[in-house]
């Protein structure tokens, strides 16, 4: 007799051939079209799934959970960050937790280097100009960047994307730096050419250009909140691929209108797609809709990690991407 199909629901719309293979696999229900499930409807799916495939935009909470009952027994979460699910309670509950890590380890580093240079190199103003018609051609003043070789760059968090990211740094000619929770093995400093800073404080008042690179947690909220921002050069630049809420985003908008940090690229916010509206008025900011993982490829390795987290459990095996809260 053949073993009944896991029940899972899918809370947004996945590049088609994901949602093709899981329809194959499993007794999938698809979102029809791409929003957000509101809570209640989030509730509900987790009552009648035994999977529930999750995004970075459901707030998985504590408060959710309780309401799950007792068929769901693993988010696959499609996306690496985990940081709005309670993964606490969750494994309280019985109920476990995957991720997608590694896929989108390059893909959200080249962006990071994208918005370096779009910032230092005024290639926003440059691009308005062209578009309004504006441009009455070349002048030895006009839209003055800065170089990018030779500047300190720090590095706040050195995993997998902090590391790639110095790697391209490096072959930019960039002095690496980095502060981590955990120094790197000797070897990966030595390749990397890396300084460690063991002081937060002491490294971003001494970078010409700071890269956020940790996961959102309870320690890392606020990390650079106004204190540290002021310790930061006036001619510094920061970039966060991150999570915003990593960055006190209020204080961060007012030091970049008084002049205080001379520059910010940002794909993600504190609030979501919240954003603080004097940030959108700067033009020493480049804003971008957290797109760092928007590749075609990326997204597709994602589908896959989900499946085979999936498929695995299916068969009574730990999922090869498990989240423990003692990796938080």
């Amino acid at each position: 007799m053949a073993r009944e199909r896991l029940s899972v629901v899918v809370t947004r719309r996945l590049p088609e051939a994901v949602e093709t293979r899981m329809r194959e696999l499993f007794d999938a229900r698809l979102r029809e079209d791409d929003t957000p499930m509101g809570r209640e409807e989030l509730a509900g799916a987790m009552r009648g799934a035994d999977v529930l495939v999750s995004t970075v935009t459901d707030t998985i909470d504590a408060a959710l959970l309780a309401q799950a009952g007792e068929r769901l027994k693993l988010i696959a979460n499609y996306g690496a960050g985990v940081d709005h699910i309670d993964v606490q309670t969750a494994r309280q509950r019985g109920v476990l937790v995957s991720n997608t890590p590694g896929v989108v380890t390059d893909d959200t580093a080249d962006m990071t280097m994208a918005l370096i240079l779009a910032v230092t190199r005024r290639i926003p103003e440059g691009l308005a100009l062209m578009q309004a018609g504006a441009w009455t051609g070349w002048s030895p003043t006009a839209l003055l960047g800065g170089r990018v070789g030779g500047r300190r760059l720090g590095i706040l968090g050195m995993g997998r994307i902090g590391q790639a990211v110095a790697r391209r740094a490096k072959a930019f000619g960039m002095q690496i730096h980095y502060h981590n929770r955990r120094r790197l093995r000797p070897e990966t400093e030595t390749e990397l050419d890396a300084t460690w800073w063991e002081s937060l404080d002491q490294m971003v008042s001494r970078m010409d250009i700071l890269s956020i690179n940790c996961p959102h947690t309870p320690s890392t909220f606020h990390l650079m909140n106004a204190r540290r921002l002021a310790l930061m050069k006036p001619t510094a630049v920061v970039v966060n691929t991150s999570r915003g809420e990593v960055v006190d985003e209020n204080a961060l908008t007012r030091m970049l209108r008084s002049g205080a940090i001379a520059g910010a690229g940002l794909d993600v916010y504190e609030r979501r797609q919240d954003i603080n509206p004097r940030l959108r008025e700067l033009n020493n900011v480049v804003l971008l809709p957290h797109m760092g993982s928007a590749t075609r490829e990326g997204r597709a390795e994602m589908g896959e990690k989900v499946l085979i987290n999936i498929k695995t459990f299916a068969d009574g095996h730990r999922p090869p991407d498990l989240v423990v809260p003692s990796m938080l």
